[in-house]
């Protein structure tokens, strides 16, 4: 008998919460008809491996264990579904995707007792869903019987035709189930998520629907049938029913909700809009809510996304923005996007502070842009574009949905955090990373040209990728994409191990030599120069102690 064991690392549970971003496109918003959504997954101190679970049929009275947050979490089992899915990372073979991020909301909604936390919760969906509507009402039933034991979380569940929105906390101590709103993205929008509630009002049903138990909008809303009683139940909420908002019920939002997570949707947003009106909300990003009080909750792009816009996009650092991290001296000489001390920190003389907290970071333990088509043979239609670590950082690997097995520098095994291994692609890419962040303005250059060459290959070698598969058989299928996705993977390890190199002897000693195609060649060397803000502040802080006499 088969038993799939749904595990997560208890570091990835314990530091990855309330840190990640997702961007959502509907199909008529994107280039191509592609619907797409992303997932950055944050924490320091842990690395995030590509997941995989093959498909499976399985008797009747059948369990899988799980595991979930803290000593609870072990020695439970709940009942297997009769066939399961093959998953590689967070998208099933029938294009299905759920990616994730965390808002916490209201404390005492957490039930301690519950079984599934949202990462199990996540993977058992997509062993059991068709389509995204399927895994919302999978979700629903899954916690219902279940219980809950996370905090607030927001799920964008996707496949090759819909992208939806949902968001879900439980019902604190002693209670199974949990409140939620799920929304349908409209198709030629673009949406985002960044650890806050985002969902306010909403469509509403007169009564549940009998056979699912929860309440349907067609093709607009799925929600909880208690979702706005239990707010009344629980002294959150007194108005009517049409003004209910959930954001306000359960994850109102503090000057760090808007900051630090929904800045992020606003840069997002601003990509792909109207510059100077997104900026219009400058005073909500700035914590002036009786001025504006709420981002839109999906926008209309000026043009349709590509894979390779939201590739960017998940390396922002609010660069061209009034957030620019780049420009102040706290970027110091090298211009540098990253910051090593906490979100919130104290001045010498006590004043509290904070610093930007952008949607490219370096606490990433691995990105990913999941790309779901409804035109293509569903094997080789459903990409998802991942790596381990930064996105700023690293390249994008495509990973097809339907392979049966993970590449060898993505398995959990050769990604020990304790152990560095040039087998491992969490460790190559923080090898480069971390040359890279103290003198970004010198290196980053050198890193985004393997970058550019590395994505550009995998862009055009879809062609011919999806010309071959299209008279194979499903088994040809996946035998030759597992094959092709373990080549883009050693194609990216070699490519980093090159950039390495190269990072080490150009910028030995602090000085830069002239390279060509990756290659230290003859030439003069230069230094580069610091940024403007850092040499405008030590000539403010030290007077004239480094200005030059007039000769």
């Amino acid at each position: 008998m088969k038993k799939w064991i749904l595990s997560v690392v208890l570091t990835f549970l314990t530091v990855a919460g309330f840190a990640c971003t997702n961007l959502i496109v509907g199909k008529k918003a994107s280039v191509d008809g592609s619907v797409m959504c992303t997932y950055n997954c944050d924490g320091f101190g842990f690395a995030s491996p590509l997941t995989w679970y093959g498909a499976g049929s399985h008797v009747a009275g059948e369990k899988v264990p799980v595991r979930g947050f803290g000593a609870n979490g072990t020695g439970r089992f709940v009942d297997q579904a009769p066939y399961t899915y093959n998953v590689a990372g967070l998208m099933n073979e029938n294009q299905v995707t759920i990616v994730e991020t965390t808002w916490d909301g209201r404390e005492e909604l957490r039930n301690p007792n519950g079984w599934l936390d949202y990462f199990t919760l996540m993977h058992l969906a997509l062993q059991r869903s068709r389509t995204a509507r399927e895994a919302i009402a999978v979700m629903d039933a899954l916690v219902q019987q279940y219980g809950y034991n996370a905090t607030g979380e927001s799920f964008a569940v996707c496949d090759k035709d819909e992208a939806w929105i949902m968001e879900l906390i439980g019902k604190g101590p002693g209670r199974k189930g949990a409140v939620w709103v799920a929304l349908r993205v409209p198709d030629d929008c673009v949406c985002a998520y960044a650890n806050a509630s985002r969902i306010q009002q909403f469509p509403q049903a007169k009564k549940a629907d009998k056979k699912l138990g929860f309440c349907v909008v067609e093709g607009e809303c799925m929600y909880s049938a208690d979702v706005i009683s239990f707010a009344r139940e629980m002294g959150f909420y007194e108005g009517k029913d049409a003004d209910f908002s959930f954001r306000e019920a359960y994850g109102p939002l503090d000057f760090s909700a808007i900051r630090y997570c929904e800045a992020r949707v606003w840069s997002f947003f601003r990509h792909h809009y109207d510059t100077a009106e997104m900026d219009s909300y400058l005073p909500f990003i700035n914590g002036q809510t009786d001025v504006i009080d709420h981002l839109p909750l999906w926008i209309k792009p000026n043009a349709p996304l590509s894979v390779r816009d939201l590739m960017n996009d998940m390396r922002d650092h609010y660069e061209g923005t009034a957030l620019d991290m780049t420009v102040d001296v706290s970027a110091g000489p090298w211009a540098s996007p990253y910051r090593n001390q906490p979100v919130n920190f104290k001045s010498s003389d006590g004043t509290d502070m904070f610093r930007e907290r952008p949607i490219g970071c370096q606490q990433s333990g691995m990105t990913m842009v999941c790309q779901m088509r409804s035109f293509l043979p569903d094997e080789v239609g459903g990409v998802t574009y991942f790596n381990m670590d930064d996105a700023t950082m690293v390249a994008y690997v495509p990973v097809y949905c339907s392979i049966n097995r993970v590449p060898e520098p993505f398995r959990r095994e050769n990604n020990d955090i304790r152990e560095f291994s040039t087998e491992s692609a969490f460790w190559m890419n923080n090898f480069v990373a971390n040359m890279v962040y103290p003198r970004y303005s010198a290196m980053i250059g050198d890193l985004r040209e393997a970058q550019k060459e590395l994505e550009d290959y995998y862009a055009e070698d879809q062609k011919e990728v999806e010309a071959k598969v299209a008279d194979m058989t499903h088994s040809e299928r996946v035998d030759y994409l597992t094959a092709k996705t373990e080549a883009y993977t050693d194609k990216m390890m070699t490519r980093w191990d090159k950039l390495a190199r190269l990072l080490i002897v150009k910028h030995n000693d602090q000085i830069m030599q002239p390279s060509e195609n990756g290659v230290v060649v003859q030439g003069r060397r230069t230094s580069p120069a610091y940024a403007p803000a850092f040499i405008d502040a030590v000539k403010a802080q030290t007077g004239d102690r480094y200005v030059k006499p007039v000769q």
